[in-house]
Parts: C-alpha cells; structure tokens; sequence
C-alpha cells in the first residue's frame, strides 16, 4: 500500500535531487566549457590586442574558473539596500569592533600618522575603513577573485560592464606584480586585502607605503593604511575638515518630505544656503560657504537628518552609500575617543 508518508517522502526526495542538480549542473557545464564561450573568447581577444596576453595562458585559466551563483545571490541583497540605518548601524557601531579598533591603531600608531603626515586623512578614519570592510584584517573575504569577477562579468547583466573592466584590471595587476590569478581571494564582488580594493583601485591608488618589494594590501599593513589614505586624498579628503553634522529645523521647513530621503550624496548647495531654507546646524558661521548634502537616516522612531559635507562625500568614494559612510564616521570617533582616553 502506498502510504501519504512515503508519497511525501519520494517527493522531498525528488526535490532534494532537483535542487542538487540545479547546484551541480552549472558548474559542471562550466568547467567543460567555459573557455571556448564565444563572449570569453571575445574577452581574450581583446585582452591579447589591448596587452599583449598571451591567448593560450588566458584561455589555461578560463578553464580553471568556476561560475558562483551564490555570489549573484549576495549582489543581490547587500545589508546597505536590504537594512534600515537603525539595524544596519548595529553590525559595526560594536563594543568589540570598537575595542578592536582602538588594539588595531596602538599596533600600527606609527604607519597611521606617517599616512595622516602625508595625505592628510586621520588615523581614525583609516582604522574605521579597515574595521568596517574587513574586522581589521579578520574577514578579507573567501571567494577567488577570480570567479567572483568572471561570474558578474559574464553572468551579472545589471553591472557586466564595470565587472568586466575590472576582470581586465584584475589580469593585469597579477602581471604587473607577479601573481597567479587563481590563487588570490577576496569578497564576493572581487575586492580585495585589508582595505578591500577593487583591482581598478589597487592599480590606480595602492601604494608601496613601506618602500619595500611589491605592494601587498593583504598582508603589509603599512602598505595597506598608506593606500587606503591615498585613496581619500585622491578623491578630494580636506585636512582638518569637518565630515557630517547633525542639523534641526526651523518652523518654516518641514522634513521627511521625499526629496529629503533620497540621499543625493554629493554635496550642492551651501550651509548658509541650507540655513536660508530654514535648517539648522551647529557647525560655525566660518563654514557657511561649504557645500553639504542632506541625509536622512531612518531610526526606530523616525528620520534623523544630517548635512554631509566634502569629507563625508569622499568617504562615499569607497562605497556609495550614505548608510556605509555614516557608520564608518560614527565608527572613527568612538575609536578616536577611546584610543584618546588610554594615553
């Protein structure tokens, strides 16, 4: 007799195998065939024209490449789009991540305010950019390079354009310094070493910041704190500069309109410009011609609203998102302030 039982029991089972398969298979038809997909071999076509690669060593590590659907899945739900400001804030504005941040900076005082001499970015802001992309060092990430770029570059459509740009940078930075490309990992969308770098970054802003062999930004921390402070200065970081103000308003401005949510991040009218709409901050009459941003930041009670200026925006430069930028802000001075408090 055939029972409910075993009738549920074959369909789970059949199930179980689909979904198996449904894992499996792409792989498996990748690995067989990936190099000879007409859209890769375009790929290094392009490559050999461009930079002289040569075809068959390209087309060597196509064949090694596997396809990772579980890395569109995590493009497709990052904390910054899927949390409100008031969850999001809570994975990093931690007592631990703070204490770590405060431990981080003793251990490397001297390559942080050689990098604050240099280009102007505080100490406390580089930690906070380390603690926030990797624990400090911890978290770099597990996924091949390699294959998390392959995968958005060729199977991403919403971005295949700027991730196969970067699969381009990707091949030619392991040229230039002398690495096999299948040995290198990082996040699930390619970045990389302690301060998360995008290969178009890494040849463009990372810095031999000890002067000793290649740069290495996964295991040289000097290397690493002096090129995530390159990259701020490169993207317009002002020494000495206020970040982010809290701001009120006057009875004659009324927030949580939608255009205050919308967080347009670069900054377009000025403080004095701001006020004259009647929002108010604390920041000084001397830095009424600064140009800001409104941002607005949903807590459990509701909005709270900020006026980003230059030095917010530049932290933006690292990852587009105001949420992002906030709590790496918010981050730096509660490290600031306990490293400060332990002189």
């Amino acid at each position: 007799m055939v029972t409910l039982g075993k009738i549920m029991n074959k369909m789970m089972f059949n199930v179980g195998l689909a979904l198996l398969v449904s894992l499996l298979l792409p792989n498996f038809l990748y690995a067989k065939a990936i190099e000879e997909r007409e859209d890769v071999k375009l790929f290094i076509e392009e490559m050999v024209k461009e930079d002289g690669f040569d075809a068959s060593e390209l087309k060597k590590y196509f064949s090694q490449i596997k396809f990772r659907q579980d890395i569109i899945d995590l493009m497709n739900k990052p904390a910054e789009k899927t949390k409100p400001w008031y969850e999001y804030k809570n994975i990093f504005l931690t007592d631990k991540r703070i204490k770590q941040g405060v431990n981080f900076w003793k251990e490397n005082e001297g390559a942080l305010a050689y990098a604050h001499k240099v280009f102007g970015v505080p100490e406390e802001i580089i930690v906070a950019i380390i603690g926030v992309e990797t624990y400090y060092g911890r978290i770099t990430g597990k996924h091949r390079v390699i294959d998390a770029l392959f995968t958005l570059a060729f199977e991403y459509p919403a971005r295949a354009k700027f991730f196969r740009s970067e699969l381009k940078h990707y091949f030619r930075l392991c040229k230039e310094q002398k690495i096999d490309p299948l040995s290198l990992t990082g996040s699930y969308a390619g970045a990389m070493g302690l301060g998360q770098f995008m290969p178009s970054s890494y040849r463009e802003y990372a810095v031999n910041f000890d002067g000793k062999d290649n740069i290495d930004i996964w295991n040289n921390r000097v290397d690493a704190i002096g090129s995530i402070a390159n990259y701020f200065r490169r993207h317009g970081w002002k020494k000495g500069e206020p970040v982010i103000t809290a701001v009120k308003a006057e009875s004659t401005y009324q927030f949580n309109s939608t255009t205050d949510r919308e967080n347009n991040l670069k900054p377009q009218l000025t403080l004095q410009e701001f006020l004259n709409k009647g929002i108010v901050s604390e920041l000084s009459q001397s830095h009424a011609n600064e140009k800001a941003a409104l941002i607005a930041h949903e807590e459990k009670s509701g909005y709270e609203y900020w006026l980003g200026l230059n030095n917010f925006y530049s932290i933006t430069r690292y990852n587009h998102s105001s949420m992002y930028a906030m709590a790496v802000y918010l981050l730096s001075q509660k490290i600031k302030k306990q490293y400060k408090s332990q002189e």
